[in-house]
């Protein structure tokens, strides 16, 4: 049965390729999900498959280490399909069903999955910087240490999700729902935010350094040892334990409502008989004088200079700590490359077989390009160039390990 799979993938990929342009662009149309190619508990980890798999049925198929890199998987179904270690980066999951999938250690970076189904599924350790997950739903999965770094879930679903110890630096997690989701120990440096739901969540020992918390909803949530580290618009009003480097301007767990003092304000009533019983001969005071006015003027004048540099500081300690958050995750794209490139050479090594030379020669001088990039960056613009020679020497990289797949199978 086997030995039917690559034949099978080879005809699909005929298929595709002998489509006339308007079939091709009637293709990239929504369809249903599961109404294209029937791959159903297939084991396709030897297969080489075609670019499109739109609406794919591939329940249950074994995809392990299979490279899937900038295919398109729209409204495919990988109900409970095995993808560890699966390279997606790129991928074109939009509206496909992943629920029960384990994606164990899979590369998702700039992975598209808007509205995708993930509930339960298991993204452990994955790495998926720059994922695309806008209103997708997550329910109940378990994203354990994964990395998520600058990665899109506005408006996704994260209820009862497992994020403990996961890296979500500079996500775009506005309106996200994270009731009861596990993120304690979890790091969400410069995170936007706003107005998203952390009821009842464990937030203790997690990291929101610089993070956007406009609207936020704490209640119920355990923010204790938690670090709140120059965030914006903290209020932590019904959450429980006790947070680590809260801003001045934060509430704080249990703070009291502003409430109108009592006997505070001085009536009308109290006035008119204020001024019934104070004596006839009482000289009234009379207003400020000019030496007073100069005084309370030099203060002023001496409080916004204050003011001013306070902002002016404000913002130079707020850039220091933006540059730093985002040299750490450049740091670490590289660093991660440069193991890509380690093992893929080690790979060759051990099986004395040799890459594509002037894709490989590319990816070594991307690394460089990188590396290069973090040592003169000032600002978090200039480290752009450093995730750009990434993905360049990604791409390259990819190139090699096909043509190896290619010398493997000729072999």
């Amino acid at each position: 049965m086997r030995r039917l799979v690559p034949a099978l993938v080879a005809a699909l990929s005929l298929a595709f390729l002998s489509l006339p342009a308007t079939a091709v662009h009637a293709a990239s149309a929504p369809c249903k999900p599961g109404s294209g190619a029937n791959l159903r508990g297939k084991d396709l980890t030897s297969a080489t498959l075609p670019y499109s798999l739109r609406c794919a049925d591939l329940t249950g198929a074994k995809l392990d280490t299979v490279d899937l890199t900038g295919k398109d998987l729209t409204g495919a179904v990988l109900r409970k399909a095995s993808l560890k270690e699966a390279d997606l980066g790129q991928a074109h999951l939009d509206y496909a069903d992943l629920r029960g999938a384990d994606l164990t250690e899979a590369d998702m970076g700039q992975m598209r999955a808007k509205q995708a189904n993930l509930r339960g599924a298991i993204l452990a350790d994955a790495d998926a910087v720059q994922a695309e997950f806008p209103h997708s739903d997550l329910t109940g999965a378990v994203l354990t240490r994964a990395v998520l770094t600058q990665a899109n879930l506005t408006d996704a679903k994260l209820v009862d999700a497992d994020l403990k110890d996961a890296t979500l630096g500079q996500i775009k997690g506005r309106t996200a729902d994270f009731t009861r989701a596990k993120l304690g120990e979890a790091k969400l440096g410069q995170a936007h935010l706003e107005h998203a739901v952390l009821r009842d969540a464990d937030l203790s020992e997690a990291e929101f350094t610089q993070a956007e918390l406009d609207g936020a909803d704490f209640h119920g949530a355990n923010v204790d040892k938690a670090s709140f580290t120059q965030a914006d618009d903290v209020d932590l009003t019904g959450a429980r334990g006790t947070p680590a480097d809260l801003p001045d301007d934060a509430v704080a767990p249990g703070a009291p409502a502003d409430e109108d003092s009592a006997g505070g304000e001085v009536t009308a009533a109290d006035e008119t008989t204020g001024a019934r019983d104070m004596p006839g001969n009482v000289v009234r005071p009379k207003g400020p004088s000019p030496a007073l006015i100069l005084v309370i003027l030099s203060g002023l004048g001496l409080s916004l200079t204050l003011i001013l540099w306070g902002v002016a500081h404000r913002r130079k300690e707020r850039f220091v700590a933006e540059m730093a958050v985002a040299r750490h995750a450049a740091e670490e794209d590289v660093t991660r490359f440069g193991e890509e490139i380690d093992a893929l050479d080690f790979e060759m090594k051990i099986n004395q077989v040799s890459g594509p030379t002037y894709e490989w020669r590319a990816a070594l001088d991307a690394y460089e390009a990188a590396k290069q990039a973090l040592h003169v960056a000032q600002t978090p613009y200039d480290l752009q160039a450093a995730a750009v020679a990434v993905a360049r020497g990604r791409q390259a990289l990819h190139t090699v390990r096909s043509g190896l797949s290619g010398t493997s199978g000729h072999h």
